[in-house]
């Protein structure tokens, strides 16, 4: 998939959702370098909002993905694919559904909303 363009994504980007169940428990993963939280939409729809600490990690994917990231800076792989891109607060990209990505944080706290989109 290909880059969102940042000026696209920029207002795009949500800062805070209202009408929304959120989960309490978290969705810890790599023993706490990546955390999220689900939040629960009225129409049934769910998104994650979390935190990559740094390091690299890989992600599968069952449903598409669209990863939006609010604060931060990552470099992304797709599965399938060698070209690693950067991504910072503003931009976008989006997971294949059954497919996965590579997705590292040099440093700081990148932090995102990831939305299912298939």
């Amino acid at each position: 998939m290909e880059k969102v363009p940042s000026s696209v994504c920029m207002s795009a980007i949500p800062s805070e959702f209202a009408n929304v169940t959120a989960v309490a428990k978290a969705n810890v993963y790599f023993d706490g370098k990546v955390v999220s939280h689900s939040i629960l939409f009225p129409d049934g729809s769910k998104k994650t909002l979390g935190l990559i600490y740094p390091g690299s990690y890989h992600f599968g994917t069952d449903k598409a993905e669209l990863m939006e990231i609010v604060a931060g800076d990552c470099e992304v792989k797709l599965d399938g694919s060698e070209e690693v891109t950067s991504y910072s607060a503003g931009q976008a990209f989006e997971v294949p559904a059954k497919s996965g990505f590579d997705i590292s944080v040099p440093s700081g706290i990148a932090e995102y909303i990831c939305s299912f989109i298939g």
